[in-house]
């Protein structure tokens, strides 16, 4: 079975760009991977896109093969929905594509236009990430169904909204050097506590923002990458994928996320490591408690002993396991279809040491990236190696 290697990234600045279409997000990044990669389009066998709300956002379906032609490629195109997971299972399909000897070399990544839909626009489009007859139609909000989840990770393992704040801290300082990320500048904790509440205990420097974006990665098989003579160092060694419950009532425990447990059980078995092996993570922080429940799942904190990490500095750049060097979702920004394949390009940028925070994972030979939709109900989690 063929290694899969990311002979090429590209992104979009995220942020609010309301003018920008879908395809035009999608065509630059998807050139600019291509363009990084040293492929031509010719040479692309399939596309596998992740998008969520092109209807809502665009009154546009079927956008598979319009984003190949954005693109410039002639060849299958196939969009790919699990809400703000939606491009992270496009990698696991495109990976397990490459793997099986279907095809060598896949165009793969997401997009997602959101902000021409104004603010309540965008949280109803949101909303339907979530169970519309059971959740939605009774005023559920994904702010307040997080504020769920932290209430009871807080009832049952401890915890205050420092802890929280701290991870926001952390993830906005991490964003001030990346050029793509849409908010570039620190806060403080203060900041954090004392900005307008959003959801008790979440507040609005918690969440992430509204974002425009795309990403794309150009995957190829081991064997493509040594007889084209391209420079593709990190490969992608292990991928998981997990489900759960749609609805939090119908979950039997709120401060846990048994889709991500799975997901990253999978993949490291895959990659034949474990938790122990990961130098750093980027992880699904959509809300900042999020980024404990992650963490917890992927195991590279006990349970119940996340929500200090950041605050302990153990997360932080300069700490003993980075997570979010990127700036995460909190700072980076959330386009929903493009998150999961853009967090593979930001590590994989790490890992091969062209990215502006390179220097505090120097050295470092694995890495962890985490997907999730919803309230957790779909995740996807890859591990990603460098050679040395």
């Amino acid at each position: 079975m063929t290694d899969v290697r990311i002979a090429g990234v590209g992104l979009t600045k995220f942020g609010a760009s309301p003018e920008r279409t879908g395809r035009d997000l999608f065509a630059e990044a998807g050139l600019d991977a291509l363009d990084d990669a040293g492929v031509d389009q010719d040479d692309v066998e399939a596309l596998f896109y992740g998008n969520f709300m092109g209807e809502l956002a665009e009154h546009q379906g079927h956008q598979g093969p319009l984003m190949a032609e954005a693109v410039g490629v002639d060849a299958p195109a196939t969009r790919y929905e699990a809400a703000c997971a939606s491009s992270g299972v496009a990698v696991a399909e495109a990976v397990k594509n490459i793997r099986n000897g279907e095809r060598d070399v896949v165009l793969v990544g997401g997009a997602e236009r959101m902000t021409n839909l104004g603010t309540a626009g965008a949280t109803e489009a949101l909303a339907i990430a979530a169970d519309d007859l059971w959740e939605v139609k009774a005023g559920m909000t994904f702010p307040g169904a997080y504020a769920l989840m932290a209430n009871a990770y807080f009832s049952e393992y401890g915890g205050e909204r420092e802890d929280l704040a701290a991870i926001a801290v952390k993830n906005h300082e991490n964003a001030v050097p990346n050029e793509k990320a849409q908010y570039q500048r620190e806060i403080s904790i203060e900041d954090v506590i004392e900005a307008p509440m959003v959801a008790e205990p979440l507040g609005l420097y918690d969440s992430c923002p509204i974002s425009d974006g795309a990403s794309a990665l150009v995957l190829t098989s081991e064997e493509f990458a040594e007889e084209h003579d391209l420079d593709a160092p990190v490969s992608i060694t292990g991928t998981g994928q997990g489900g759960d419950l749609m609805a939090l009532h119908d979950r039997d425990f709120l401060a846990r996320s048994p889709a991500a447990d799975k997901a990253a059980a999978e993949a490291y078995a895959d990659a034949g490591i474990s938790a122990d092996d990961v130098d750093f993570a980027e992880v699904h922080d959509c809300f900042t408690i999020a980024e404990v429940l992650a963490m917890e799942s992927l195991g590279l904190f006990e349970v119940g002993e996340g929500i200090s990490a950041a605050r302990d500095g153990k997360t932080t750049r300069e700490g003993e396991l980075p997570v979010n060097l990127s700036g995460g979702l909190k700072a980076k920004g959330h386009p929903v279809g493009a998150t999961g394949a853009s967090q593979l390009a930001e590590m994989a940028s790490l890992l091969r040491g062209d990215h502006p925070n390179s220097e505090y994972v120097e050295g470092a030979t694995t890495g962890v990236t985490h997907n999730a939709g919803g309230t957790v109900a779909s995740a996807v989690v890859h591990v990603l190696e460098v050679e040395q």
